[in-house]
């Protein structure tokens, strides 16, 4: 029976597993999609849920819960500013698992972790057409 069982030590030391939650969710918000192991993305995305609950005010006191964790400046202005907006009139489920199949060396199952939502990203090659049409009508 698993009473009392909150959470999967993942086979690490406590400092271990914090490390490896917090470079995961990390990259998680950067990249917006990791490919890792079903059990270490059932974890992650646990604590990458209650990150983008909590940024959806953004407040000091939310920011520095956020930064205990995230520790790139970059990536918790991005959990704040883009990925927090884009969920705010979502309750929950912010993230899906994907399985990928099974990792040759170890059999170990494999998912991609990634946000429901993706973030707008500027191209620059559509930004410079956009220029151009823009010059070509303005003459």
């Amino acid at each position: 029976m698993k009473h009392r069982i909150g959470f999967n030590a993942l086979s690490r030391t406590t400092s271990e597993r914090t490390a490896l939650k917090r470079n995961m969710v990390t990259s998680l918000f950067r990249y917006e999609r990791i490919e890792t192991t079903k059990a270490k993305a059932l974890e992650v995305r646990k604590m990458a849920e209650r990150m983008i609950t909590k940024a959806k005010v953004d407040n000091v006191h939310n920011r520095r819960m956020a930064a205990r964790d995230i520790h790139d400046e970059a990536v918790l202005d991005k959990l704040f500013k883009e990925i927090a907006p884009m969920f705010q009139d979502r309750n929950g489920g912010y993230t899906r698992v994907l399985k990928t199949g099974y990792r040759l060396g170890d059999a170990a199952e494999m998912v991609i972790l990634e946000l429901v939502e993706k973030t707008q990203k500027k191209d620059a090659k559509a930004e410079k057409k956009a220029e151009k049409k823009a010059e070509k009508a303005s003459k």
